[in-house]
């Protein structure tokens, strides 16, 4: 059964109802979303004050594999400015890429590279149950199918690629580069899920318990949730304005999602000495939510030879989002610099 959304402070008692209903199918996201637009557009967040002006923005849809309607949505830089590479992101857990994401994307994209980005199935604009993953190799395939399309667009043809992933999306971007490794120069971490802190994680014995029901009710949201923007956003007003990412899945785990996402932690963990690409990763170094000495282990472990941890000091799991201002752009700047560093010489 699902929480009863909280009220959206500071709009309309019509903007609540639309935002509280069932939000199970894409039709009824890709309404919600539609309703929030300009509301979310005049939000008081340096993400969404500081859009570069001039930056191209495309949404369309892909039919997977699968026969699902995939969201896709690309930022370009303004007309006239030289493209230097293609960054392709993968959201993390319960997110879209039509929020917070939109004002990372641009400020990127100003600086000279083509950002590209899908809603996985079950998230965001991208048909499928929401917040349910049948199966985390099913997402990374489709990652792999979509950014394979998108990567042949002329725009960035014979560019150098990046893989861009966070939180969950970071694990998904790790499977896909361990799959293909040579489809990419890099990979940009932002609080990768290489493992679920203890902290988010259910005692191990409940684990037990709801991976056997998993394959029983794989659909059911029975797994306890923490209130997520608590340990995720530093600043209590940035955490505020979480609640108006009206698309995102914030109900209780389903089972067989839960399940699923114990089970890639572990994989990557065992898998962390073949990722040779080079490696940009960047945490927070008090997150409570993905374990930060879990990035230096990925980092000291990683067979790379160009590799770069950054830890930001007191910064929780949303360091692009939920920290103070100056430390946001830091985090920004540290991920165009590092680009900017592999792409000059190509």
């Amino acid at each position: 059964m699902a929480q009863k959304k909280p009220k959206i402070e500071g709009v309309s008692d019509e903007l609540n109802s639309i935002a509280s209903q069932n939000l199970d199918h894409a039709p009824a996201r890709r309404r919600v979303r539609s309703a929030f637009a300009n509301v979310q557009k005049q939000l008081d967040h340096i993400l969404f004050k500081m859009v570069p002006a001039g930056i191209r923005t495309e949404e369309w849809y892909e039919i997977n594999s699968n026969g699902q309607e995939i969201f896709c949505k690309s930022w370009l830089p303004k007309p006239g400015v030289r493209i230097k590479g293609a960054l392709c992101f993968c959201h993390g857990y319960g997110d879209t890429c039509t929020f917070f994401f939109e004002g990372i994307a641009k400020h990127i994209a100003a600086s000279g590279y083509g950002v590209y980005a899908i809603d996985h199935p079950g998230f965001g604009l991208s048909e499928g149950l929401h917040g349910y993953i049948p199966s985390f190799d099913g997402i990374v395939d489709n990652v792999i199918e979509q950014f394979t399309i998108m990567k042949g667009r002329p725009e960035i043809r014979g560019l150098p690629r990046f893989i861009f992933g966070q939180s969950m999306g970071g694990a998904i971007a790790l499977k896909a580069l361990l799959k293909s490794p040579s489809e990419w120069d890099g990979i940009v971490l932002v609080a990768p899920m290489c493992k679920i802190s203890e902290e988010m994680a259910p005692p191990v014995p409940l684990q037990k318990v709801l991976i056997f029901l998993s394959n029983l009710m794989p659909q059911a949201k029975l797994v306890p949730q923490k209130d997520f923007a608590d340990l995720a956003f530093r600043e209590l007003n940035k955490k505020l304005m979480a609640q108006y990412n009206v698309i995102s899945y914030s109900d209780q785990t389903r089972l067989k999602t839960a399940a699923e996402l114990l089970n890639v932690t572990k994989y990557i963990e065992s898998q962390v000495e073949k990722v040779a690409s080079p490696m940009l990763i960047l945490h927070g170094a008090d997150d409570k939510v993905t374990d930060p000495q879990v990035s230096r282990f990925l980092y000291e472990n990683a067979s790379s030879k160009d590799k770069t941890l950054k830890l930001y000091e007191g910064g929780f799991h949303c360091i692009l989002e939920g920290e103070p201002d100056d430390r946001i752009l830091a985090v920004l700047t540290d991920i165009i610099s590092w680009l900017d560093s592999r792409t000059s010489v190509k």
